[in-house]
């Protein structure tokens, strides 16, 4: 198969989350457990810092990631999902994987993959551990799918665990509550291994701690840090926790990495050219103001919406498009009603009917047309905007890649 073929097989042969929704979610580690056996456990061959959370997860990993590569380490970055390029989600010092490695380790592994009936997901996470060991990198960065318990990522033993904050996202499967949900991550942690909190709440510590205390594992509570003021590339409001998380984290591996100011300072600020990392508060344009964001739970809707009232602008335009699973009653409230909206559906099989989208705004107040897609939407924003005024794109990651 040529690499468009091998990615088109993943992509449908088997559920995919990103683009299936529910059916794809897989409630038990069985059969990543029988994949890293049948790939010879390549999750033993390297360091990892695994990463969980309900926002956060991959401007996290991508920050630590920039950092050990400034002080000169071959590090491995593995994320989800992936915005245009399915080996995004698996790079090696900011380079995406070769097609071919693709190529062959599905041909290589294919009929296992059949005879055992893996998920996308499954065969992914194997594929970035297979890929990380041949390459011996020296510490790779593992962000959780979803989740933290079940996730198929959640079977190796790292240096650090990080869970950045915890939301409400993903509730069918990890819990209606935020202690539920705090439980499921808190899967992650293992014996003995040191486990940074980035942010907690009144409901969350003392699940954290409970399960920290069960498995022996010192616990580091991020969010009690002082402010950290070195300069970042990534520029949302929500990197203000997630920057203590990750020096907190980088504080950690220093007794095990030459880690030294100046890498963690230019780790920081080179973190999009040293990680590819895409899509978050990422500005499009200066006149009119243009930001796309891919938060789409209402912890960061919240956090990403309270952004755009510092600005100052003369009007407002909000491209907007979601997934059929998204709770629309929880994040709907949260959008200013002065704006003009673009309904639109991101191009995948779980993009909500921007027409049910469109109805069920106009319930809390938030009035606007509908589009066929997302490009339309954003052009239409353009050619309405003036100079002095604000377009946001958002709602879903599925909507901002195909923008960026």
């Amino acid at each position: 198969m040529t690499y468009q073929e091998t990615t088109t097989w993943l992509f449908n042969q088997l559920p995919m989350f990103q683009m299936q929704g529910a059916s794809a979610y897989k409630k038990d580690l069985t059969n990543t457990l029988l994949l890293v056996e049948h790939l010879q456990h390549p999750e033993t061959k390297f360091k990892s810092i695994h990463v969980a959370g309900t926002n956060g997860k991959g401007s996290t990993s991508s920050m630590i990631a920039s950092i050990l590569q400034e002080a000169g380490y071959k590090v491995g970055l593995y994320t989800s999902p992936h915005l245009k390029d399915f080996r995004e989600r698996i790079r090696i010092n900011g380079e995406m994987m070769s097609e071919d490695f693709v190529v062959d380790f599905v041909a290589q592994n294919k009929s296992f993959f059949e005879a055992n009936q893996l998920s996308f997901f499954e065969m992914t996470v194997g594929l970035a551990f297979d890929y990380f060991a041949k390459e011996q990198v020296d510490v790779a960065v593992i962000e959780v799918g979803m989740g933290g318990r079940l996730d198929s990522t959640n079977v190796i033993t790292p240096l650090v665990s990080v869970i950045t904050n915890i939301g409400f996202d993903h509730t069918q499967f990890l819990g209606d509550t935020l202690p539920k949900i705090a439980a499921e991550k808190a899967g992650i942690i293992k014996s003995n291994v040191p486990v940074v909190i980035g942010e907690y709440s009144e409901e969350t510590k003392p699940v954290f701690i409970t399960k920290a205390k069960s498995e022996n594992a010192p616990i580091y509570f991020a969010q009690d840090n002082p402010e950290v003021t070195y300069e970042c590339a990534l520029l949302g409001d929500y990197q203000m926790h997630n920057k203590k998380t990750v020096l907190q984290t980088i504080e950690l591996l220093q007794s095990q990495y030459n880690i030294e100011e100046n890498h963690i300072k230019l780790g920081f600020k080179n973190v999009v050219q040293n990680t590819g990392l895409l899509g978050r508060w990422q500005i499009l344009n200066q006149k009119p103001f243009t930001v796309c964001d891919t938060a789409h739970n209402s912890h960061g809707l919240k956090i990403v919406l309270n952004q755009i009232q510092k600005h100052e602008f003369e009007a407002l335009h909000i491209v907007l498009g979601v997934v059929n699973d998204k709770d629309l009653d929880s994040i709907l409230p949260l959008f200013p009603k002065n704006a003009n909206y673009y309904f639109c559906k991101p191009n995948v099989p779980r993009g909500l009917n921007p027409e049910i989208l469109q109805k069920n705004a106009t319930e809390y107040g938030l009035y606007g047309e509908v589009f066929n897609s997302v490009s339309e939407a954003y052009e239409e924003a353009i050619n309405l905007a003036k100079d002095f005024d604000f377009i946001y794109i958002g709602g879903s990651t599925f909507v901002v890649a195909e923008i960026v």
